[in-house]
This record gives C-alpha cells, structure tokens and sequence, in this order.
C-alpha cells in the first residue's frame, strides 16, 4: 500500500456508535491501495474524561480557577469519582450486577438532575426495566458531571457538540481565530493527547477530519492547529456535512493557517486526488472540488468533468479499527425515538445516494447529498448487510438515507428474508401511499421496527406550498399502516413556515394530537423553520412572501439565514406549549385537554373536526355502477 491516512472523527459526534463517513472512504482507498487507519476522537475523548483519574483533575482545575458553580456537585465529589468507573462499564456493557449496584440507595450522589429524576416512568417487566432505569440513572448522573465541567472548566462543553455556538452561522471566521488563540482547557489538552499518541502510532501522510455539524468544527480547528505546530510536515483536509453545506463560497484565507486542502461533496473522488497530488503524480489543477491557499488567495480546484463513483460500485464501509467496546448507551428517556439515536449499536449504511423527490423547498436541493439521486441493488446492498456485521458483530442497521425509496425497501426486505437473514433495522422515509398495509407488514418481517419522516407543517395549505407531495390524509393512511405493522413512526414536526398563521399553528397541533390518539405516530419533533441559502426558499425568498435580512457574509460559512414574515404570526412564542403539548401526547396524555391549556396567552379554537384523523382511516364505500 502507499500513502497512509488517518481519519478522524473529531468530538463530540456520536457516542453510543460509530460515525460512518471515514468507515465508508476507508472501504474506498483501501480498494485502491491506500492505507487508511480511523480514530473516533469523540468517543476515545468522552472515555478518557470520565476515568476517576481524570474527574480528580477536574475538580482541583475548577478549584484553581475558583469555580463554583454546582457546590452540591464539588460537595460530593469523593462520590462522583469512586463511581464513574463503574456507570461508565455499565453504559457500555449494561450487565444485570452492575444495574442493581447504580440502583441502590446511596451508591449514586443525588446530584441537581438525579433529584428530579422523574419517578412516574413506568419501566418494563424483569431484568430489561433494571437496566433501562439504572441506564437512565446513570444518564442523569453523567449529564451533572458534563453541566459541572460546563460551567466550571470549559465552556464549550457538550456531548453532541463542542463550541457550536461560535461555529453555527459564523459568517466570518474572527470569533473562531480569537478563539483559537486562547491557551487549550484541560479538555482540549486532553484531546490533543490522545491526537498525537494516535499520530505517533500510524506515522500518516495526511490527516483528515469529518466535520459532519457546526459542533464538530472548532474541535476539528483545534487540532489541525496543534497537528501544524508539531507535526509541521502533515498534510490536513478538511470535509463532511458542515463544509458541503457552510463553506460553498468560502473566501477567507485563514482558515489555511490550519488545514491545507478542504473538499466538498462525496470526498471519494476528491480524497483520492489529494493522495496523488501528495505523492507527486498530479498536479494541483488535477484536484476536484477542493479549496486550497495559492498566493494568499483561496482557490477552488474542480478539474472537470469529475470523476464519479457511482454509489452501486462503491465497496461496503470498513468499521474495523474503531473501539466498538467503548461505546456507551444512554437513556434519556423523554421520546421513544431519540432513544434510538442515543442508544444501542447501529451500522450506519445509506441505502441511495441523495433523495429520489428533491423538491421540498424548505430543503438544500441544489446540493449533491440532496440532488445526485444514485441507486443499487437490493443483492448488493445485502452482501454489503452480510460484510458489516462480520466486521462489526453488530445486526443493528440504521439507514441514514435523505428518503429511502419504496421500491428499494420493498426489494430490500425480500431479499432479507430470501437469504433468512436476522437484523433489525429502522430509516427514513417520505410518507410515500406506496407504503400500503402489505408493504409496511413486509418491512417488519424483515425486520424494520421503526421509521421517521416529514409531516412538518400538518396543514394541507402549507403542505402544497413547500412541495411536500403528501397530504395529511395521505399521511394518516401510511403511518397506520406502519403502527399496524408494529414499525414504530417518528414524525419531524416544523412551525414556523413562511406565511403560517397563528390558525394553521394551533390546527397543526391538533392534528399531531389526533394521529397520536389514534396511534398512527408514536414520536415526534417540532424544529422551528430556518432559511438556508441553498433552499428554493432561500434563493427566492420573494415567491414564499418572506424578506432575508443577514446575516452578511464576510468571507466564512454561509448556511442559515434571517428573514422576516410580514404575514406569518410570531412564532418563537409558540415553542413552550406545542413542546409542553407534544411531552403529553408522547405520554399518552393530556388529549382530553383543549389546545388552550398549553398556551399562556389566548390561542384559537381549532377548526379541524375532533374526528379529522379518524374519518381518513374509514375505508370509503365501493359505489356500484
């Protein structure tokens, strides 16, 4: 093999399973004799804080820095160090001894989270009720070490992100470069220990960070500074979500005092003609889709025509390398479906490249991980299957497609059950009428035990207006269909559309209420609508009745925008009570309740019929001729 690369997943990503975008590139370069070593830095860092050793560290740093903040937490620190071993081996392996031990009285310190720790959650029978309650218990235990670390040690903290503050809708890199000046926390030396112990090991030629979120870029940022100043000869790239999404018209060129090529879109063509520009067969014209620093300028290289790989050829992710025994599982119990992104293993596999509708104007539609739809083979896609989970152990698979297509779902499902194959599976969808009672029970047979999709706005008006191809009755149909199979639904739920008034707000809840009632969805998510300027919405703003008002971009990252709707109500006052609303539904509670009781200001009536939901599940009458 030549060159050698080392993939980095930078913290925080995902803690309780691999991110896939370096398992996927390394199945790739391997396949053309490139070596290519993966480090999840989010979880080594994750693991490497909460020791007993290091949370000593942590609490002497707030002591020195005279911290204070959470004094139950510094009270009983002797408590939160001889513990922390013992809930994190549980959240990894989750064994029945160790459950009884974290529920016992006294073993956890009752910190600000344990002590209102929700005591009306109805946990299931036998040993699979002990562990879910201990994985919760030791949940909030962790979560009051990460707000004391927050507040005392490094403010950026979080578990799913770091510093995203200053990287969403940062316009112009000043906030992020003043940062990057100040001396690292004792987290950031901690990550950047584990980096060079890492680099040290593999010896690569080039390093390359997957920024998939805003959460992932300064962490990224921080150590391809450090990477710079001790390794000076590496290589750095740049790629993911955040680049493919932020950095389209970047022209700020110090960024480059840390990274040396940054690549947009699918990075297979892209990475491969960085390894061949490194090792001296190709120019720097040759590369595709990489922004690089020529005479201070920022330059965009795009040799065309690209050279495409096509997703029916590319080989099956390569998960080897990555800790799989570090990985934890938590339980924050509040909604059945974020339970799956937070718990339990998944292989994460797309099963087509982009998404077959692309027309919803709310959506980045004219970029490639929306707009480049490539399909494969239902036989391909199981040989894929049957590899990873040899690789992994693992039989859960999570298909993190933008739309997984109908037809590729049904084909799918047969030829799992054709080869007798066992695995558990859930994705998303459009609420497609494709998925009829016989398909939705075909999923579950080989089995898919949950899917997501958009109901967004729940009004028929608004619907039609974002070009989302489905109706709420097309939508109550399908999701039965799917809770009939026992395949649990998720819905993504949006206020906020241009021109949505306070009406079509109120009559939204009440349909998301009703479908909950009559148990055609089991989970949902309200996100309040943004403009991107790479949305139909966003480059005409004017057909949609709204006015963008910044942010201005200075040369950084342009994504998410303002706007104003002169005739779309005032929506931020809305978020408590459709939050407070949907808390109850998830519970199966609060539906004998009018939508005004979850609103501290007068709301409307709604105008849709108590029976709406039901009335599109009566099947209509065959007329004779």
């Amino acid at each position: 093999m030549h060159s050698k690369i080392l993939f980095i997943t930078p913290p925080f990503t995902q803690l309780n399973t691999a991110y896939p975008a370096s398992a996927y590139l390394k199945g790739f370069l391997e396949e053309h004799q490139i070596a290519v070593a993966q480090c999840d830095l989010s979880i080594e860092l994750f693991t490497s804080i909460f020791t007993s050793d290091f949370l000593r560290v942590i609490f002497a740093e707030a002591k020195a820095l005279k911290n204070l903040h959470y004094p139950e937490v510094s009270k009983m620190k002797t408590l939160y160090i001889s513990r922390v071993d013992v809930v994190i081996g549980f959240l990894q392996k989750e064994n029945l001894q160790a459950a009884h031990q974290i529920l016992e009285t006294g073993f956890l310190p009752i910190g600000h989270r344990l002590k209102k720790v929700n005591t009306d959650i109805v946990w299931a029978e036998g040993d699979l009720g002990i562990i879910d309650k201990a994985k919760h218990y030791a949940t909030l235990f962790v979560e009051e070490i990460g707000d004391f670390i927050q507040a005392n040690v490094d403010e950026f903290f979080a578990f799913t992100k770091y510093a995203e503050q200053i990287a969403t809708s940062a316009s112009s890199f000043d906030q992020l470069d003043d940062f990057l000046s100040y001396q690292p926390t004792i987290i950031e030396e901690r990550m950047l220990d584990i980096l060079v112990q890492r680099i040290e090991e593999q010896e690569p030629h080039l390093v390359c960070f997957t920024i998939p979120f805003p959460g992932n870029l300064f962490a990224a940022l921080r150590c391809s500074q450090f990477v710079k100043q001790l390794f000076p000869d590496l290589s750095v790239a740049f790629g993911g979500g955040y680049c493919n999404t932020e950095l389209r018209s970047l022209k700020d060129p110090r960024i480059f005092e840390f990274v040396d090529f940054i690549s947009l879109d699918d990075g297979e063509g892209p990475l491969l003609n960085i390894v061949r520009y490194l090792e001296g067969k190709v120019g720097l014209d040759q590369l595709e889709r990489t922004y690089v620093l020529e005479a201070d300028q920022v330059v965009y290289k795009n040799k065309l025509p690209n050279t495409i790989y096509h997703h029916r050829n590319l080989p099956a992710p390569n998960y080897s390398g990555l800790p799989y025994d570090k990985f934890v599982s938590f339980l924050d119990v509040v909604n059945p479906m974020h339970r799956m992104w937070t718990d339990a293993r998944w292989n994460k596999m797309t099963i087509s490249h982009g998404c077959y509708w692309k027309q919803c104007s709310f959506c980045d539609v004219n970029l490639d991980y929306i707009s480049n739809y490539q399909n494969t083979t239902a036989v391909d896609l199981v040989n894929k299957i049957e590899k990873i989970m040899a690789d992994t152990g693992i039989t859960g698979f999570h298909f993190v497609d933008e739309a997984a297509p109908p037809k590729m779902l049904r084909a799918l499902s047969n030829e799992l059950i054709a080869r007798n194959l066992t695995i558990t599976w859930w994705t998303n969808i459009r609420f497609e009428k494709t998925f009829d009672a016989a398909l939705c029970q075909l999923m579950a047979t080989s089995g898919c035990i949950a899917v997501t999709g958009g109901l967004e706005v729940a009004s028929d008006r608004l619907l039609g207006k974002m070009k989302k191809g489905v109706d709420i009755a097309q939508v109550t149909r399908v999701t039965h269909n799917f809770s009939e199979a026992k395949i649990m639904v998720h819905a993504y739920l949006m206020y906020g559309f241009p021109t949505q008034n306070e009406q079509e707000t109120i009559d939204s809840l009440e349909v998301v209420k009703q479908l909950f009632e009559k148990n055609c969805i089991q989970s949902a998510y309200w996100h309040q609508f943004t403009t991107t300027i790479h949305s139909p919405i966003g480059q005409n703003p004017e057909d949609f009745g709204i006015e963008i008002t910044g942010p201005e971009f200075e040369g950084f990252a342009q994504n998410d925008l303002y706007h104003i709707d002169p005739s779309g109500a005032d929506h931020p006052k809305y978020t408590t009570g459709l939050n407070t609303a949907l808390h109850n539904y998830l519970n199966n509670a609060g539906y004998d309740k009018e939508l005004q009781y979850w609103f501290d200001f007068p709301v409307p009536a709604p105008t849709h019929p108590r029976n709406l939901i039901e009335s599109f599940l009566v099947p209509k009458p065959i007329l004779s001729e």
